[in-house]
């Protein structure tokens, strides 16, 4: 007997202006699933990561190599893959389309296929995107190209 499937659209919004920018944005609200929320940059909001590593270079250094440091009164890359895996343990069976921050795409990916932490800053995930994880029996897979869309929006092969 087939356990419950579930599948998740991941999907990445247009860049807002403070993304244009290159600044790091308050985190991203994922309505009903709070644990999907964005990454929290703590005092480093609002900030470039040029402006942060003339500030902080050591700090910069710390979180982009240890995912367990947190930058002032934010989150760490282990917390929020953390919270995005029990996030997505919690998704009754079905198909959800969650619109979610890049960070969130990345960490829910790093967590569904167990990679090393280290992966996080690996991947890329481009505005306007979906990223497709499905699951049963506690087990991820990710659904890697999907056809491209037409003229008429027919997805072709």
């Amino acid at each position: 007997m087939k356990t419950p499937l579930v599948r998740v659209h991941l999907v990445r919004p247009a860049l807002d202006e403070a993304a244009r920018q290159g600044r790091f944005a308050a985190p991203l609200p994922c309505p009903g699933h709070d644990g999907l929320r964005g990454l929290d940059h703590g005092a480093w909001t609002g900030l470039t990561l040029d402006e942060v590593a003339a500030r902080e270079p050591e700090a910069v250094h710390a979180w982009l190599t240890d995912p367990g440091y947190a930058p002032p009164g934010g989150e760490s890359v282990a917390a929020l893959t953390a919270r995005a895996g029990a996030a997505l343990a919690a998704l009754p069976p079905g198909t959800h389309r969650l619109v979610v921050g890049q960070a969130v795409v990345r960490a829910a990916v790093v967590h569904a296929l167990e990679l090393p932490s280290a992966a996080f800053w690996r991947l890329d995930v481009r505005p306007e995107s979906v990223t497709t994880l499905t699951g049963r029996s506690g087990r991820w897979n990710l659904l890697v190209g999907r056809p491209e869309e037409g003229p008429e929006g027919a997805w072709t092969a």
